[in-house]
């Protein structure tokens, strides 16, 4: 077993040799991941300072293997709800002969052993054993990564994203983006502060930009690529002509009503809840209504930057 706890300095150099398996200097997730430095693809496999029997030799540690056993057991339960939730974690847990070893603290691995196996769908892995899993079956996949383009490039690839507001994007850049905003999670949330902290207006502007569901933009093929991809995929580009009627007289009302087209992420949908969100919606008040708009345009954005990136 490959096991280092040091700094961000000695992971670099280790990597860059390209000759470890995996690299445990890390307490950054309940899951391995990759890290790349160079040429080398370095696979982390994640260590832990709380689930650890070091904390029986630390000030505000553990006095007792009891204390010990109830930490485990509660770090245990929620990592196997979110696993039951259908996200699968990885529990780490730190053991040193010398510490865990002692007659009075035994027993508290004893007794957590005996109660992780009374739960299905758990397996009990050393280190080398969850690297080669995970590198057999989440191989590395190199791409290009939102925090290192520069401006230009950035807004060139993401500026689409929130419907023909590149202003997003650029605004987004200025937050000083890292290794955590490259991925589809990571980046909807930049671009989703810069949109939510931007002037009412300008929001506005972004609401205003999205086509109308079913309208003349689709009927005449002038929607964005991303659009009609979008509604083709809940059946708007199918419509019966009793449909379409339908929809362009509840376009015609909610822009007469609420200023702005009636927005939601059709990806979420299918015609008959579209259709039944829009008589619904159309109800609703100013305030209310630009308020549910403004999230279904970061729902949007979350489902095209999942098409883009992991």
């Amino acid at each position: 077993m490959v096991y280092w706890r040091s700094s961000i300095n000695t992971i670099k150099l280790a990597a860059s040799t390209g000759i470890f398996s995996y690299i445990a200097d890390s307490y950054a997730d309940d899951l391995p991941y990759w890290a790349e430095f160079s040429d080398n693809d370095q696979l982390i496999v994640p260590y832990t300072l709380d689930a650890n029997d070091m904390r029986f030799a630390t000030p505000q540690g553990f006095n007792s293997g009891t204390q010990f056993l109830e930490y485990l057991k509660d770090s245990f339960k929620t990592l196997y709800q979110e696993g039951a939730n259908g996200s699968p974690k990885m529990m780490s847990i730190g053991l040193h002969c010398r510490l865990v070893g002692r007659p009075g603290r035994f027993e508290a691995i004893k007794k957590f052993l005996e109660f992780v196996n009374e739960h299905d769908s758990v397996w009990m892995a050393t280190r080398e054993q969850i690297a080669d899993h995970w590198k057999k079956n989440h191989p590395h996949n190199r791409f290009e990564r939102p925090s290192n383009m520069n401006r230009e490039k950035f807004i060139n690839e993401y500026g689409g994203i929130f419907e023909h507001s590149s202003w997003v994007a650029n605004n987004a850049y200025d937050l000083e983006l890292s290794h955590s905003h490259d991925t589809a999670i990571g980046l909807h949330n930049a671009l989703c502060r810069a949109f939510r902290s931007a002037p009412k207006e300008q929001q506005l502007s972004v609401l205003k930009a999205h086509p109308d569901l079913a309208g003349k933009l689709a009927q005449a093929k002038r929607l964005t690529a991303e659009s009609t991809s979008e509604q083709a995929s809940a059946g708007m580009d199918s419509l019966t002509d009793h449909e379409r009627e339908k929809f362009t007289q509840l376009n015609l009302a909610y822009v007469k009503k609420h200023g702005f087209p009636f927005i939601i992420a059709v990806r979420d949908h299918n015609k008959a809840s579209i259709l039944s969100a829009f008589e619904e919606r159309i109800n609703n008040d100013g305030d209310t209504e630009f308020s549910e708009a403004c999230k279904q345009v970061e729902r949007i954005a979350e489902f095209r930057l999942m098409d883009l990136l992991p």
